[in-house]
């Protein structure tokens, strides 16, 4: 290949080029003395004009045709030759781009170094992968671990949505239908096999298991993949309570995962293949679809407040678990939570098409996505989720910002090209690009539908969007689509008389007034959560509600153990019941004055007072 050696252009690219073709190509500067003499048949005014490729048979070919053919000779790029070969129309185009581009070399010299950074070698993610994997491993372990300190209480044959009931349903339905194999693609889950307490907590260790063998990097592969299926099988049988966004993000995530990884027993970093380009982009195109849709969801939702820029002033004290630092932000002026709400909107519709950039702009999109997810978790607990939004910023750096291998350098200064490992497994291509279209064609009709575009979409993706939907991994985001204005809730007392009532308190969410509001994110208190939702609605909305006031009257201790306090350790109360109440944040003069974190008012009650012969008349099933 022959190229001008006084353009920077030229050598920028040339110097990207030597990596995908290695040794089967040698470059050299037409202002070398040697090409007149090797190659007197070829005019030195045509070889200022465009490079041009010459074969070892003597075959001359320049400008777009010579960088296709060179590209195919490192082997990665063989199909483009033929494309331009094939298709006029194709080596037309690219003709004139590539003249173009001639034509105005030194303006595109300094976008390129703008837009790609001062370096020439190509980036590698070695270390990138290794990175995310450990990082990934660590949120499944908490998951797990959350998880299993809750089961019994939410799912267990003695807790509020007993899995074994809801299985014992679904079999007869199943029966009735006659179906076979296809009842694991209607509900994806190990409990077709059991819904035992033991089998719950099995789910839950054997996952706890993988999370630790996965840091330690065994069989990554395999792992993440056995750790989506235990997370979407308990996602699939605890009701209401792990039907959460993040739990969709994390297995959205987890799948992706399992084709990043390596193909190998044991990760070993230096001895691997670059995880596959396309799987890179998915996860950037995750974490792009997760911000993007956030703000379209919010400008698209017909709720004032996020027009007129009022939002926040009520947000840190109606989110569902705030922290103190929240308090401290809901006392901020209206002006300052104005300009807040403004900065959080150019956040996810701008900063998110930066992913998409060159290495200088993902760098600073990755900069600006974690600076804003560390402001939310101190703000509120959202669990894992701004963790594994975290996780997701690590696709957009490369191996010279996560310097956690050493490279060999080169003369230039610059790390030596990572030499691919052609003997080490590697997901085949066919696979990942079958994947990667599947994937784009669900979720851009998803993003799409996020902008309220109504276009008809083929049948078939309607069609693979509906066959995919059970497994969970392939999904819309966007919360706080509507602003809640006020803070409804439950208080739920029990009674022995019905007269004097003592109230259950919760381990995290409001209750007392003067307890400060704590972190306890990335832990997820499901409970506490749920009654978040529970107040916004009605108990007819909320069946969970009624069984959980059944648990409380048999004092179930899985139930018991998930709140913090229990106001009759000795007897299950005779009577239970919910009050509702609106809570506000105090202001800095009433938390002076009283010491108080909140203020409520009582609104009306939310479930009359229940006893155990409520139950039995109204034969509730599990009973």
């Amino acid at each position: 290949m022959v190229f001008d050696g006084y353009c920077q252009f030229c050598r920028r690219w040339i110097a990207r080029w030597k990596d995908a073709t290695g040794d089967a190509v040698d470059y050299l500067p037409l202002q070398d003395e040697e090409i007149a003499r090797r190659f007197p048949e070829i005019p030195r005014a045509e070889l200022e004009e465009a490079v041009h490729l010459i074969l070892p048979d003597g075959s001359v070919f320049r400008g777009a045709d010579a960088v296709f053919r060179s590209l195919a000779e490192g082997g990665r790029h063989r199909w483009l030759p033929p494309l331009y070969q094939k298709f006029p129309a194709f080596a037309d185009a690219t003709e004139m781009l590539y003249e173009e581009v001639a034509l105005h070399r030194t303006f595109l010299s300094h976008l390129d170094s703008i837009y790609s950074g001062v370096g020439t070698a190509p980036p590698a993610y070695i270390g990138v992968r290794f990175l995310f994997l450990r990082g990934l491993a660590l949120i499944y372990l908490i998951a797990f671990v959350s998880l299993a300190v809750q089961i019994q209480g939410l799912a267990g044959s003695r807790g509020i949505v007993p899995a074994q009931v809801l299985m014992n349903e679904v079999k007869a339905a199943v029966a009735q239908q006659h179906l076979g194999l296809e009842r694991f693609h209607l509900m994806p889950t190990f409990a077709w096999w059991s819904a035992s307490d033991r089998a719950l907590n099995w789910q839950c260790g054997l996952g706890v298991a993988c999370s630790v063998a996965l840091l330690f990097g065994i069989a990554p592969a395999p792992l993440l993949f056995l750790l989506w299926a235990l997370y979407l099988s308990l996602c699939s049988i605890t009701g209401p309570f792990l039907d959460f966004q993040w739990d969709n993000l994390l297995l959205e995530t987890g799948f992706l995962a399992i084709f990043f990884a390596p193909l190998q027993l044991f990760e070993r970093p230096s001895r691997q293949p670059p995880p596959p380009a396309l799987l890179l982009w998915l996860l950037r195109w995750l974490l792009f679809r997760m911000m993007f849709e956030s703000g379209c969801v919010k400008l698209l939702s017909g709720d004032l407040s996020w027009w007129n820029l009022s939002a926040l002033r009520v947000h840190y004290e109606t989110q569902p678990l705030p922290t103190w630092i929240g308090w401290y932000a809901h006392q901020l002026p209206h002006r300052v939570q104005a300009v807040s709400q403004f900065l959080m909107f150019a956040v996810e519709l701008v900063v998110p098409v930066f992913i998409f950039c060159g290495r200088r702009f993902r760098l600073i999109a990755a900069a600006i996505l974690a600076l804003f997810q560390v402001v939310i978790l101190l703000t509120g607990n959202y669990t894992f989720f701004n963790w594994l939004a975290l996780l997701l910023c690590v696709p957009l750096l490369d191996d010279k910002i996560v310097k956690l291998f050493r490279r060999p350098i080169a003369r230039d200064g610059e790390p030596a090209p990572v030499a691919i490992q052609t003997r080490a497994p590697r997901w085949p291509w066919p696979i990942t690009l079958c994947l990667t279209v599947a994937i784009v064609a669900v979720t851009l009709h998803q993003v799409l539908g996020a902008m309220r575009d109504h276009q008809k979409w083929p049948a078939p993706v309607l069609a693979l969007y509906a066959w995919l939907e059970p497994f969970r991994s392939f999904n819309g985001y966007g919360l706080f689509a509507v602003m809640t204005q006020t803070r409804p809730e439950i208080i739920v007392e029990g009674s022995d008389d019905s007269r004097t009532w003592l109230p259950y308190d919760f381990k995290y969410k409001p209750g007392d007034l003067k307890r400060r509001p704590a972190f306890v994110a990335p832990y997820q208190p499901r409970l506490d959560w749920q009654m978040w939702f529970a107040a916004l609605g009605s108990p007819r909305y909320n069946p969970w509600f009624v069984r959980f006031e059944l648990r409380l009257l048999q004092n179930s201790p899985p139930v018991l153990a998930l709140l913090q306090h229990n106001p009759f350790p000795n007897a299950p109360p005779k009577y239970v019941r919910a009050m509702l109440y609106e809570y506000r944040f105090t202001n800095r003069a009433e938390r002076r004055a009283t010491g108080d974190w909140w203020r409520r008012t009582f609104l009306r009650p939310y479930i009359a007072p229940l006893s155990l012969d409520d139950f039995r008349k109204a034969q509730v099933s599990g009973f």
